[in-house]
C-alpha cells in the first residue's frame, strides 16, 4: 500500500469525519426524538422520515431507524477513509451539509428558524475547525 495516501486518508478521517459524524447523529437524534409515540409502541405507519430507504426501513420495524443509522455510521467512516482524497472531502462536505438540512427540516417548522441556523452555525464552525484551520497553519479562526 502507499503509505502516502493512507496518511491522507488519516488526515481526512481525523479531521473532516468529525463535522459530518456530528451532523449525521445530530439529525439521527432529532429524528429519534421526534417520532410520533404511537410509532413507538409498533404503529410503524406513523414513520416520519423524508428519506426514502430509512423511511421504509422504519415502516418495517422499530428498530429500522438504529439499524439503517448505524449502517449509515459505519458507512461515513469507511468511506471518508478508503475513498481517494479528493473525493473523500466531496463526500464527507455532502454528508454535512445534507445531515444539517435534514435536521433543520424537523428544527425549522417546530422550533423556529433561528435555532435552524444555529444549528448551521454549530455545524460550520465544526467544519472549519477541523478543516479549513488544519490545511492552512497561517489560519487562525478567532
Amino acid at each position: 500500500m502507499n503509505t502516502k495516501m493512507i496518511s491522507h486518508n488519516n488526515n481526512v478521517l481525523n479531521r473532516a469525519i468529525i463535522p459530518a459524524m456530528t451532523a449525521s447523529i445530530i439529525d439521527i437524534l432529532i429524528t429519534i426524538f421526534h417520532q410520533h409515540p404511537d410509532y413507538w409502541q409498533g404503529n410503524l405507519s406513523k414513520a416520519n422520515e423524508g428519506n426514502p430507504i430509512g423511511g421504509t426501513l422504519m415502516q418495517q420495524h422499530v428498530s429500522g431507524i438504529f439499524v439503517i443509522s448505524g449502517v449509515w455510521l459505519i458507512l461515513i467512516v469507511l468511506l471518508g477513509y478508503y475513498l481517494p482524497a479528493r473525493l473523500s472531502k466531496v463526500f464527507l462536505l455532502f454528508v454535512l451539509i445534507a445531515h444539517s438540512y435534514g435536521a433543520c427540516s424537523w428544527i425549522s417548522p417546530r422550533y423556529g428558524f433561528w435555532w435552524a441556523m444555529v444549528l448551521i452555525l454549530f455545524n460550520s464552525i465544526l467544519y472549519v475547525q477541523f478543516t479549513l484551520s488544519n490545511q492552512n497553519p497561517g489560519f487562525k479562526p478567532s
